[in-house]
């Protein structure tokens, strides 16, 4: 089912929510919200649920106008961040629930319920806890029980609230690609909240980037990180060196090759795998000092400082390779040459 919304706006009191919100998502896609607390990604999925109301806008779903329609008229599953499970019932009640309290027309007998309980348990790899009770579960277990559960009504659109939100960081793990390779299976439109910007570019199709009730960026993965649109992006999704465009720093700049737009904002961002280093001897604008070094696995982290605006230590990050640092043969305290690589700026406001 595809999703439009047209100038979607909600507030709450003094508090504006969402400003103004276009977005067209398309059937089947896996998208993911994306932005800091408090900047609306939640309160935009309820919206399309129908448990919350805009103050402006339309919401079309399947090209059908569900602005004012109850959740029940949306074909819509919702799963939660704390899996809201019914603890008296077992896992398999818990799944039937949906399709038992169906109107009467629709319900399925108890054989087709039966079938299709347990072939949504196969589905999410739990058929074997089916006469176990919530409490029993580990918490990914719990998720994935709820994800089975809003499937059973056979949703054409899933929403998910932050729906690793709970768990340990191993598990939040292994239920992305868990989740990534179900999507795959199903395509059903999802969309998910989040937070973690590891997270929404690990599983998404699609991020959707907000901030203070603002789209700030839509795209693939690849085109959020490698092109952000703005200086909240491009702070907000992964790692960057933000450099002051001071005289000392323009002059590094200029030495990397880089040719700054004279309408640019006051600042230049730079990933720390854009940042390439060498052993130097000189002292010039491109010279830093390396500072300390983080190994990340199979990535090293750099700690470099070199002389920022008005002479004052700027310390930088560089990244790249294990078995390219060991091959540079650095020490504490060893000057460097740096070279950039690619770099962002953008207009200034």
């Amino acid at each position: 089912m595809s999703i439009i919304l047209n100038h979607i706006s909600k507030r709450f009191g003094n508090f504006t929510a969402l400003n103004d919100i276009n977005l067209e998502i398309p059937e089947g896609e896996l998208v993911a919200l994306l932005g800091p607390s408090g900047c609306g990604k939640t309160t935009l999925l309820r919206i399309i649920a129908g448990l919350e109301r805009a103050d402006s806008g339309q919401v079309l779903l399947k090209g059908e106008d569900k602005t004012h329609k109850d959740i029940r008229e949306r074909g819509i599953g919702f799963v939660f961040q704390h899996y809201a499970l019914f603890r008296h019932m077992t896992v398999f009640e818990n799944i039937a629930f949906g399709l038992r309290v169906k109107p009467r027309k629709l319900r399925p007998n108890e054989a087709e319920i039966h079938k299709k309980v347990h072939a949504l348990l196969e589905l999410v790899q739990l058929d074997w806890l089916h006469n176990r009770y919530p409490d029993q579960l580990s918490g990914g277990q719990r998720q994935r029980i709820a994800l089975a559960r809003a499937l059973a009504v056979e949703p054409e659109v899933l929403l998910l609230d932050e729906p690793f939100g709970a768990l340990d960081a191993s598990v939040r793990k292994d239920l992305r690609l868990w989740l990534r390779h179900l999507h795959e299976n199903l395509n059903v439109t999802s969309i998910f909240v989040t937070h973690d910007q590891e997270e929404a570019m690990e599983v998404a199709n699609r991020v959707v980037v907000f901030n203070h009730g603002n789209l700030e960026q839509q795209g693939t993965p690849s085109e959020i990180y490698d092109n952000p649109a703005n200086e909240f992006v491009s702070r907000f999704i992964g790692d960057t060196n933000v450099i002051s465009l001071g005289h000392h720093n323009t002059e590094w700049l200029k030495l990397s090759g880089l040719v700054i737009t004279p309408d640019a904002s006051n600042s230049v961002h730079i990933r720390p795998h854009d940042l390439d280093i060498i052993k130097s001897n000189t002292d010039s604008a491109a010279t830093a000092t390396l500072k300390d070094w983080q190994h990340l696995g199979a990535l090293i982290r750099i700690e470099l400082a070199k002389k920022g605006v008005n002479g004052s230590p700027e310390i930088i990050y560089a990244q790249m390779p294990n078995e390219q640092f060991k091959r540079l043969q650095l020490s504490k305290g060893d000057r460097v040459d740096l070279h950039i690589r690619h770099a962002h700026w953008f207009d200034a406001a």
